[in-house]
């Protein structure tokens, strides 16, 4: 079944984009309902509608940048912004059932940061080159731009970006911590003392997990993969991150709750004064100040501890790319349309109003984002010391092997569970064995 909203195919189409085979298994599959709500829009003016299909923003940011990036484009083309389910992996379910069945109605993709890989093995993304590539690359974090490139070239733009911090309570730590291993003994001395001692961490069994996992390898001087990724690299920095997770799972410093907590539930506990460290997103500053007035006054900011003291910490980015369908029915102007949607205004409204922050590194020097974001240094310096999750097109599965290996963290077997994580991520890059 084709939704093709009787639409003509792209100019040039070879077929079926070519793609592993647990990606054509998709093809099969029943597309979700929403799959028609797209088509029309003005076509009948003349005026063609571009379909962006992104999260789903409750800020307006995203609807603001649609509206203005319509109006600058004079009339040659409207962006009609479509919200995908709230959840990651329904967003990717829904991309990659239409996209698998052609879906001509899709033209400026909303990606996870660690789709482009998989989507552009598959043919179902266009490559950016000449004159948009350079408008993409120009003035962009470097960092950011890896997640959107794949064999050497590049599939998407970075539209926003995440970084975590540590954050704490500086009426119960005066110095923030540079290490792990100084948390876990400031955590213990709080403890000690009968005062809020938590390090609120994501330890539950989902993308969070793999987060954590591999911000600690990367920041140990290692990888999940090797540079080729063709084969595992793990290695002593993996067995080393995951001493660390077991050490805080079993230590005083955790949270009862560690084993099935994700960032919301951190936050939460925060704000209601159980903890005394925090490893979260900048979106837990906002909601400090609105939430907890009275304990905001003590709420600071640091880097993402240290593995090592004298080697710099390498947490892990998030954050959206932007892509162009390879089904597109007007894959020139949805070129434009996202850099549109990217450009300094929009990422400015995307930051200040829906708390993204941007990929443009000029942006971090502008009064209004530092204003809003008195952390901006240590989230730039964050930013470009950072490390992306693996480049490859079975992320899923490798994701997938490391959350269910190392969940409960206080389980945790550091050699052992490298072990088992070795061989389930080797079978997945073969497309062999059943991933748990």
């Amino acid at each position: 079944m084709h939704v093709k909203c009787g639409c003509r195919p792209v100019s040039g189409h070879r077929g079926r984009p070519r793609g592993t085979r647990w990606l054509r298994a998709f093809a099969v599959l029943p597309l979700l309902a929403s799959g028609v709500a797209a088509c029309g829009g003005d076509e009948g003016s003349g005026r063609p509608t571009l379909n962006w299909y992104n999260f789903p923003d409750d800020s307006g940011a995203l609807q603001k940048a649609a509206d203005r990036c319509s109006q600058a484009s004079g009339g040659r083309y409207r962006i009609s912004y479509n919200k995908l389910p709230r959840a990651a992996d329904g967003q990717r379910q829904q991309l990659v059932r239409r996209l698998a069945a052609e879906d001509d109605s899709l033209d400026i993709l909303g990606l996870d940061v660690t789709w482009a890989a998989e989507f552009a093995e598959a043919r179902w993304i266009r490559e950016w080159t000449g004159t948009a590539r350079r408008q993409a690359v120009e003035g962009t974090l470097r960092v950011p731009l890896q997640t959107s490139t794949w064999k050497g070239k590049l599939y998407a733009v970075p539209y926003n970006t995440n970084t975590q911090l540590l954050w704490y309570r500086k009426d119960l730590v005066p110095t923030p911590p540079k290490t792990w291993a100084e948390m876990l003994n400031m955590a213990r001395d709080l403890a000690k003392q009968g005062k809020p001692h938590f390090v609120e961490i994501q330890g539950a069994q989902y993308e969070g997990l793999t987060v954590w996992f591999n911000s600690l390898i990367n920041s140990a001087g290692g990888s999940i993969l090797n540079k080729s990724a063709t084969a595992p690299s793990l290695g002593a920095p993996a067995v080393r991150a995951a001493g660390i997770m077991r050490d805080l799972a079993r230590s005083q410093a955790a949270d009862p709750s560690l084993s099935n907590q994700m960032e919301d539930q951190n936050r939460l506990a925060m704000e209601s004064g159980a903890a005394a460290f925090e490893i979260n997103y900048p979106f837990v500053y906002p909601s400090m100040k609105a939430n907890n007035p009275k304990l905001f006054k003590d709420f600071r900011w640091a880097p993402y501890p240290r593995v090592d003291a004298n080697r710099p910490s390498r947490p892990t980015i998030g954050g959206i790319d932007l892509a162009v369908s390879a089904y597109s029915r007007h894959p020139q102007l949805a070129f434009e349309a996202a850099l549109c949607l990217r450009n300094r205004e929009n990422q400015l409204t995307a930051a200040l109003e829906g708390g993204l922050p941007p990929t443009l590194r000029g942006l971090y020097d502008e009064a209004p984002f530092v204003k809003a974001y008195p952390f901006a240094k240590e989230v730039l310096a964050a930013l470009q010391a950072a490390s992306v999750r693996p480049l490859t097109p079975a992320y899923q599965n490798v994701s997938i092997a490391v959350s269910h290996t190392l969940s409960p963290p206080s389980g945790i077997k550091p050699v052992s569970s490298v072990n088992t994580i070795s061989e389930q991520i080797d079978d997945a890059l073969r497309s062999e064995g059943v991933i748990p």
